[in-house]
């Protein structure tokens, strides 16, 4: 039996229905819609057209925001109206079937465990870079969310004290230094530190230079740009020596947008990576890897974990 997958994002809803062997059936699309009801209305409208075309059990919404361990409740999602919200039960309601929440990076996560790059792994760390960093942590082959559900916020750890204000409220965290909204912002500082280095770049207005810009300017060998991406190589490595010395991961998986532009960073990222991580001659290193399922991820793992409902275990962890 299949089930759907939703990964609700700041500007559109997207859908699937995923069989259980992580394939992806059949999608729907929607943008996201401003106020809760809208939303809800919006997320069973998607549910609903899927429904017409194929036989489904349960429902699994991927949320960006800070989920209730009980995985029925969305306490706070930045670029969503939901605030303490019942979102599971809502959905329910209007669907007529069984819904479960999850944060999107986890849902990511647990797809690439289940199907992807790290299937198998016992210990193992999810880094989506797009606008920001999310993050999914696995430990003993399970998720791990954290006493209160909310666990792992990696992309708030401070990398450089004192450095790039984040809207989290605090300066210097690995996200404003790692991702393709730090991509963008660090070529914009080149730019106005190396007049006449840049070739592509220097004819964009600063405002409009996005991380995907960059990355294409990259492809075409703009030396501000090439600058930039050498940059988040480097603090993508100095974050992912962190992480492995707190967690000690066999894999990381690297996602998000910002993972399609890999082997213009990554091979960088192992060297930094290599260097800084405590011990690194002298103990076994993580293998990283992109992520293998793209952009269906968490439409993989929502659909998933709902379809297999949920298991509490001690510690935190979900399956």
């Amino acid at each position: 039996m299949a089930a759907i997958g939703i990964d609700v994002g700041g500007t559109s809803v997207r859908a699937g229905v995923v069989d259980a062997s992580g394939g992806l059936l059949d999608t729907a699309r929607t943008a996201t819609a401003r106020g809760e009801a809208a939303l809800e209305e919006a997320i069973a409208g998607v549910v609903g057209e899927l429904r017409t075309r194929h036989d489904v059990e349960a429902v699994g919404l991927a949320v960006a925001g800070f989920v209730g361990d009980d995985r029925r409740t969305v306490m706070f999602a930045p670029h969503l109206p939901w605030r303490d919200a019942d979102v599971a039960d809502r959905i329910a309601d209007r669907v007529g079937l069984p819904v479960t929440l999850e944060h999107d990076a986890n849902a990511a996560t647990f797809a690439e465990h289940r199907f992807g790059a790290a299937r198998g792994c016992r210990v193992g760390v999810f880094v989506a870079l797009g606008t920001g960093i999310g993050a999914g942590l696995l430990l003993n082959g399970e998720l791990f969310r954290g006493a209160h559900g909310v666990a792992p916020e990696l992309g708030h750890l401070c990398l450089v004290p004192g450095g790039r204000t984040c809207p989290c409220g605090k300066a210097g965290c690995w996200e404003r230094y790692c991702s393709g909204t730090a991509l963008a912002a660090t070529a914009v500082e080149l730019l106005a530190t190396r007049p006449g280095r840049s070739t592509v770049l220097a004819r964009e207005d600063p405002d409009a230079v996005t991380g995907r810009r960059v990355a294409g300017a990259a492809r075409d060998g703009d030396p501000i740009a090439r600058m930039a991406m050498a940059e988040l190589a480097r603090w993508l490595g100095e974050g992912l020596a962190l992480v492995a010395d707190v967690y000690d991961p066999e894999i990381v998986v690297i996602g998000g947008g910002v993972s399609e532009s890999a082997p213009l960073f990554l091979d960088e990222a192992r060297e930094v990576y290599m260097r800084s991580v405590t011990g690194g001659k002298r103990r076994p290193l993580a293998r990283i890897r992109t992520a293998q399922l793209g952009d269906e991820a968490a439409i993989v793992g929502a659909a998933t974990l709902a379809a297999e409902g949920p298991s509490p275990t001690k510690g935190g962890a979900l399956r």
